[in-house]
């Protein structure tokens, strides 16, 4: 008998409950000092680059608000503008020194590579994707960093870890014209129209595919040849993906190596988290993810599985999902 009514209406009737207290409960910002952003605007070399960098990071700060985070910015201090790299090392060593909550580091402006080396120029002395991975190897609190340079490719590989997500506005450094993917990427992270799946809130995988599309169709209105194709990385092999992999938030692709593709971790994290992932503890909301990439990788496994089995593992996941959202909030 094929298990797949019963889970059906068990999973409906769990969520019921969830879907009207999503509905009806309103969203307040609360600032939270262990979720933070670090905002870095490098040197512009041009005043319309300026003004555009300026406009970016001004949609970043408006959504890190909204989503109660604490933020810093690195690259408007008027004194000593040279020394931003030693800031921006210094910041991130308080910051990882933290045991909690999400760290997020956005890089705005322009990169170079020299088929060595992977730079974010700053105001003074760049900062190499080497230096970066090292300032962060020490950090364990959930990171998202996203690099909306050009040639920034080369930062995915370095900084891929268990526990991150990278992403790149190009997927190589050779990639080194001015890029459009950062602007579209703040305009999506707050943005409920990005929203795919309806939830209530714009995750960070939602954000990187509107944002990717937007930037694809660009070049096309333009009649331009595309110079970037953002990537990201959420499983820490350093490979990443594009968005044409994926359709909604599931990637519809596999690699040729039968590993898993990224996406699911990026689409647990939310810069302003709607009311239901609010009212979600630590623990419940680490078991829920937690669930979800076992869901993943059950996927993966379908074709290789009886069918009732596979019907049987997906039902005990679900149902364990539903019930975590229907328990009261602590």
């Amino acid at each position: 008998m094929n298990p797949l009514p019963c889970f059906k209406s068990t999973v409906f009737k769990l969520l019921l409950p969830l879907l009207l207290l999503s509905a009806a409960t309103p969203s307040h910002a609360q600032t939270n000092s262990s979720r933070s952003l670090i905002l870095v605007i490098g040197a512009p070399g041009e005043p319309k680059y300026a003004e555009a960098f300026a406009n970016w990071a001004g949609l970043w700060q408006a959504a890190a608000a909204k989503g109660g985070l604490q933020t810093f910015v690195i690259g408007e201090d008027t004194n000593q503008p040279e020394n931003d790299r030693q800031r921006l090392l210094d910041l991130i060593a308080k910051e990882v020194a933290k045991p909690a909550g999400d760290l997020w580091l956005v890089f705005i402006g322009h990169g170079t590579y020299d088929g060595r080396s992977a730079k974010f120029n700053l105001r003074g002395p760049d900062i190499t994707a080497t230096n970066l991975a090292d300032a962060l190897k020490p950090c364990r609190r959930p990171l998202v960093v996203i690099q909306c340079a050009s040639a920034s490719g080369p930062f995915l590989k370095a900084l891929s870890a268990p526990g991150r997500v990278i992403i790149t506005a190009t997927r190589s450094g050779s990639e080194i014209n001015a890029t459009r993917f950062g602007l579209y990427l703040a305009q999506a992270i707050a943005d409920p129209d990005a929203d795919l799946d309806k939830d209530g809130q714009t995750s960070l995988l939602e954000a990187f595919l509107s944002a990717a599309r937007r930037t694809e169709q660009f070049y096309k209105e333009e009649g331009r040849l595309m110079t970037e194709h953002a990537l990201i990385d959420d499983n820490g092999d350093g490979l990443g993906t594009p968005a044409d992999w994926f359709r909604g938030v599931r990637a519809v692709k596999t690699a040729a190596d039968g590993k898993a593709v990224d996406g699911v971790r990026a689409h647990q994290m939310f810069l302003v988290p709607g009311a239901t992932e609010r009212q979600l503890s630590p623990d419940a909301r680490a078991r829920r993810d937690e669930l979800e990439l076992k869901l993943s990788a059950l996927r993966l496994q379908k074709a290789k599985m009886k069918e009732d089995d596979y019907y049987s593992q997906l039902e005990t996941l679900l149902v364990e999902t539903a019930t975590i959202y229907e328990a009261k909030p602590q």
